[in-house]
């Protein structure tokens, strides 16, 4: 595998691209650079004498938190999704993808140019209900597509995902340093992480993610994979897909929204803006369980919020995983 990122010298990627025919006639690369933070990939943008476009490319760990392993072959999983939603009818809501090399783990896609992910609403404190029905219709559309029986089962990625959702933010002693992320917030984690009663539901709900469900499922759709440019949204990071319950996709958005607003009843506003049928109680858990990971366990977002702010939303995610 040819690893490549910011660093990686503009002959040896022009070598490489023009081997797999990704390069136009008279094609020259120009510059590189970093379009945004990438979680677990690295991502690079190579911009030419002719035009720009992204690179992808998956490492055998997670790109943010480089200590934790994770499965080279997400990046398959992520072109089998673009590949799978092609008839759907939201592909002017996907980038293009235009190659995927296997041997190296990386995939040539679109450009969507000056977008911004949409962790912005943490800040902000609000998402537009044009935006918000967006984003419910392109979910509905990806748990339409198939029947997909060779879908790839996804299942190293989503053991560590697991793991990080629904077993470590709920152990007492699980190494997270969560004073360090903000004064008070390790003695206010201990209640959820000693309640039994909660540990009982998640686990039933871990052991339904690590099942076959029967809908294609985005398995990650929060803010960090919305994008938005003015008007318009786009939904990349698909590398956690795979054949699920669809309201992982909608109990995950419906925390972020929660987080983001402070608003307890968007559980009711995506549960009356989503037509597709979906088990309301099932989307609560998923939600409750989102919610108190992001807050107590490894993956923190960009999320500035008092400690009673916080307290009030583990009260409430609490209630939401007990519906």
């Amino acid at each position: 595998m040819i690893a490549i990122d910011t660093h990686t010298s503009i002959p040896s990627l022009q070598k490489l691209l023009k081997s797999n025919n990704w390069l136009n006639k008279n094609e020259i690369i120009s510059a590189l650079s970093k379009p945004g933070e990438g979680n677990m990939n690295v991502v690079l943008r190579v911009i030419t004498n002719q035009r720009s476009f992204i690179l992808k490319q998956s490492r055998p760990y997670v790109q943010k938190y480089q200590q934790i392993e994770a499965p080279l072959n997400r990046i398959e999983v992520e072109n089998r999704f673009y590949e799978a939603i092609q008839e759907a009818s939201i592909t002017s809501h996907i980038p293009e993808i235009l190659g995927f090399d296997k041997k190296n783990y990386l995939m040539q896609m679109q450009d969507l140019g000056q977008c911004e992910d949409m962790t912005f609403c943490y800040h902000d404190r609000s998402i537009t209900q044009e935006i918000l029905g967006k984003l419910i219709n392109i979910a509905a559309a990806i748990h339409k597509v198939g029947p997909l029986n060779d879908f790839p089962e996804n299942m190293a990625l989503r053991k560590l995902n697991h793991h990080h959702i629904f077993v470590l933010p709920f152990l007492e002693d699980n190494g997270f340093q969560l004073n360090d992320v903000q004064e008070g917030l390790q003695e206010l984690s201990l209640p959820y992480k000693r309640d039994y009663t909660i540990k009982a539901v998640v686990n039933k709900l871990g052991d339904m993610y690590l099942s076959k469900g029967n809908v294609l499922i985005h398995g990650d759709y929060y803010p960090g994979s919305w994008m938005q440019l003015e008007d318009e949204v786009y939904i990349i990071d698909p590398e956690f897909s795979f054949i699920g319950f669809r309201e992982f996709d909608l109990g995950v958005m419906t925390a972020h929204l929660i987080m983001a607003t402070m608003d307890s009843s968007s559980l009711k506003k995506v549960m009356h803006l989503y037509k597709a049928g979906a088990d309301s109680g099932l989307v609560s858990q998923v939600a409750g369980i989102e919610i108190m990971r992001r807050l107590i366990g490894l993956a923190q977002l960009p999320l500035e919020r008092t400690i009673s702010e916080k307290n009030d939303l583990l009260k409430l995610a609490r209630k939401m995983i007990l519906v």
